[in-house]
């Protein structure tokens, strides 16, 4: 498990969720996740430097950072893709500014 791998999730408004955590904290047996839903549903919350536009398999997903959350690793499965390069900056962007407010 990585920083930024994405997941699928049993969840119909958001389909996947990126992997938001610290690699040094790789051992504890949760991960903080970050929804990724699609654009067609929440295009009224699009807020580019809270909430990103993040391509999966060529549909446009909205990085939902204010519904931030743990699940346990099990929970996970295997990644469907690594979205670091590319978004990284976005959404340590986005996540820096629901938490300090910049």
């Amino acid at each position: 498990m990585a920083r930024f791998d994405v997941y699928r999730f049993a969840n119909k408004a958001a389909p996947f969720v990126v992997d938001v955590q610290a690699d040094l904290l790789g051992d504890l047996a949760s991960r903080v996740v970050v929804p990724l839903a699609p654009v067609a549903q929440f295009a009224k919350e699009e807020l580019p430097r809270l909430k990103p536009r993040i391509p999966i398999d060529g549909e446009d997903y909205i990085l939902m950072t204010t519904d931030i959350g743990v699940l346990a690793k099990a929970q996970l499965g295997m990644p469907v893709t690594n979205i670091e390069t590319g978004h990284r900056d976005d959404i340590t962007a986005a996540l820096d500014f629901l938490f300090q407010g910049f």
